[in-house]
């Protein structure tokens, strides 16, 4: 009884009965799919989604274990392939949130980035291995190369440069703008660098302000410093 769909490859949509309006090109493509409005491009792309509706994967094995989630959007190979509950997640490029399972409102756009995180929710990354390895964080921006790469658990976190907060694992709450900007901290809180190298060899110090170029660079431990 489904009506509008379209269908291109071996076993693409080969349980549907009554969803309308998909698209499956691809061997396995949307297979196991029983409900509507799901767009499906490569192999085994969202090949086990079964009730998520207004998915959108692009690119093989992306969405591959989405199961019931809906309106996730994956554009890459391996793109959002571990998920199964998350929702309205958005990845774009080669293994961009590849293991995500429940995250929601995550969104990363670049080749490996978010690609660890599986349950964190409402992150960005934006440049290639941004947030590569954030996996339960919550509430991080990351945009240039490699920025927040090493961030795992810390939340709350604004990084803005290539490698700006790279080696940042656990601390929270910390702003980096500027190229290699608080790129060595690793456990330091509440600090604020801003300019290219500001706070670049912090490793634990909190509540520290660096403003222009190379300030506070020597910082390593040292707290509450203008």
């Amino acid at each position: 009884t489904g009506v509008g769909n379209t269908a291109l490859g071996d076993d693409t949509l080969t349980d549907n009965v009554s969803g309308g309006q998909n698209i499956a090109i691809g061997i396995n493509s949307l297979r196991r799919n029983t409900v509507s409005c799901n767009t499906s491009v490569g192999y085994n792309s969202l090949c086990n989604n079964t009730t998520g509706a207004t998915n959108t994967a692009v690119g093989s094995l992306s969405l591959r274990s989405n199961t019931t989630a809906s309106n996730n959007t994956a554009v890459g190979l391996c793109a959002l392939y571990a998920n199964t509950t998350g929702t309205i997640n958005t990845a774009v490029g080669k293994e961009s949130l590849r293991d995500n399972t429940t995250g929601d409102r995550n969104v990363a756009i670049g080749a490996e980035t978010l690609v660890n995180n599986t349950t964190g929710l409402c992150n960005i990354a934006i440049g290639q291995g941004a947030l590569f390895t954030n996996s339960t964080a919550d509430n991080n921006t990351a945009v240039g190369f490699s920025s927040l790469k090493c961030n795992t658990t810390g939340t709350l976190n604004t990084a803005v440069g290539v490698c700006s907060s790279f080696a940042m694992t656990t601390g929270q709450q910390n702003i980096s703008m500027g190229g290699s900007s608080l790129a060595a901290n690793t456990t330091g809180s509440r600090n604020s660098a801003l300019g290219q190298s500001s706070l670049a060899v912090n490793v634990s110090g909190n509540d520290n302000v660096a403003v222009g170029h190379g300030s506070l660079s020597a910082n390593t431990t040292s707290h509450e410093n203008t």
